[in-house]
């Protein structure tokens, strides 16, 4: 007889023993699963509780982080953006102009940033990196060609990187204008997240 309760003494439960209508439900979830709601599962044939939690899952820790003005970058030295406003640290991990894996979180990561670099012509390079426990590991770089422009330059620089806990990320900048030039608050950003089901 299919029943649902307590177990019997000396009896497993196996599938037969639950009434069809349990399976199926009696009531529709009309909202997303709390991460504390439970799933009944077969799991190479006995039947095991699945917290909703530990199916899928968010794609953190991820941050967003911004400058809330110009930064002077200096000539053909590579200098790391100060960037100081956050959008959003979902694990308080972005510190100090860094991003820091957290304790338990290691895995793979998308993580890009943009900057615009004011005031670069006549075949003058501009570059920005990603460098890893300060190392450079990512660079995208731009030559101007239109002499005499004088033009704000765009760089983006994304990767997907495979992290440990502790290790830490930070943006830097490079030209070679000349002189002191303005990484562009309102053209600038660093973020990321944390890859899941890879």
């Amino acid at each position: 007889m299919a029943y649902i309760g307590n177990k019997p003494a000396n009896k497993a439960i196996v599938a037969s023993d639950l009434d069809p209508a349990v399976i199926t439900g009696q009531t529709a979830l009309a909202v997303a699963p709390a991460d504390t709601d439970e799933f009944l599962i077969s799991d190479a044939g006995t039947l095991k509780r699945l917290d909703a939690s530990l199916i899928g899952g968010d794609n953190t820790p991820s941050f967003f982080v911004t400058l809330s003005g110009d930064q002077s970058i200096g000539n053909e030295s590579w200098t790391k953006i100060t960037f100081d406003t956050e959008t959003w640290d979902t694990n308080s991990a972005f510190a100090s102009n860094k991003f820091t894996v957290p304790s338990g979180e290691a895995g793979k990561y998308y993580i890009a940033a943009k900057t615009a670099l004011d005031s670069i012509d006549d075949n003058e390079l501009s570059a920005i990196s990603i460098y890893k426990n300060g190392s450079q590991i990512g660079t995208t770089q731009f030559e101007a060609r239109a002499p005499g422009t004088n033009k704000a330059q765009f760089l983006v620089v994304n990767t997907i990187l495979n992290l440990s806990a502790s290790d830490y990320l930070e943006v830097y900048a490079f030209h070679a204008e000349g002189g002191s030039i303005n990484a562009l608050s309102s053209r600038s950003y660093f973020g990321g997240y944390k890859l899941i089901g890879v």
